[in-house]
């Protein structure tokens, strides 16, 4: 059901914001995707700031359209660098529980899971997955030609749209972008799998303030 990446087959690395994104039809994927104010502006801006350091010393221009390209052809010691950093920071960053956290409220992550749950098997075969206050990580593998970006653009406007309505407010509620990477072993699935399940308590949360869902 879960597919892995597979490193002989053709991958398309898609150029946009802040973090690469990678796509290979019917793999499996690991995705974050968070509320719009759940990183102060400060902090991610000095995490650009280091990231792009890091980028020029490796011969990386970032101010360039096609920087994550050049990023895929470094050796894979360097790759494991950057990601290992600079993955792992983000992640960590939205562990501080920053902004106002209103999915906090079972009734709001109870409307993120049912959004979440409603194509599987159809579009795509969901795995675990944990909604958080401030975000959300899951494991999806993708069915046809459903890339990552565009699925989670999906769920973002559906899920958005209805909460704001609850909240009575209107504007951004979800980050524009989102994290996704592709998993490439069954340890790393399993690992994935682990950090989901553990990730609420990383994050210090109370049971009632999580909603962990395992397939």
């Amino acid at each position: 059901m879960f597919e892995l990446f597979d490193p002989c087959d053709e991958v398309c690395i898609r150029e946009g914001g802040n973090l690469p994104h990678w796509y290979q039809p019917g793999v499996t994927y690991f995705i974050t995707f968070r509320t719009a104010d759940s990183i102060p502006e400060k902090v991610a801006k000095l995490w650009r700031l280091r990231r792009d350091e890091w980028l020029r010393r490796h011969g990386v221009e970032p101010g360039r359209a096609e920087w994550k390209t050049t990023l895929a052809r470094l050796p894979r010691s360097a790759r494991r660098e950057f990601h290992e950093t600079f993955s792992r920071e983000y992640l960590e960053h939205l562990d501080r529980g920053h902004g106002a956290c209103v999915l906090k409220r079972p009734e709001l992550a109870q409307l993120v899971a049912h959004n979440l749950r409603y194509h599987d098997a159809r579009r795509y075969h969901l795995g675990d997955f944990v909604v958080i206050p401030n975000r959300v990580h899951l494991l999806v593998c993708l069915l046809g030609e459903t890339e990552a970006e565009a699925q989670c653009t999906s769920w973002k406007r559906y899920t958005a749209t209805r909460i704001n309505r609850r909240l009575g407010r209107r504007g951004r509620f979800w980050q524009e972008e989102s994290f996704d990477h592709l998993v490439r072993s069954p340890e790393q699935l399993e690992a994935l799998r682990r950090y989901i399940a553990d990730n609420p308590h990383a994050a210090r949360l109370r049971q009632g303030e999580f909603l962990h869902w395992r397939r």
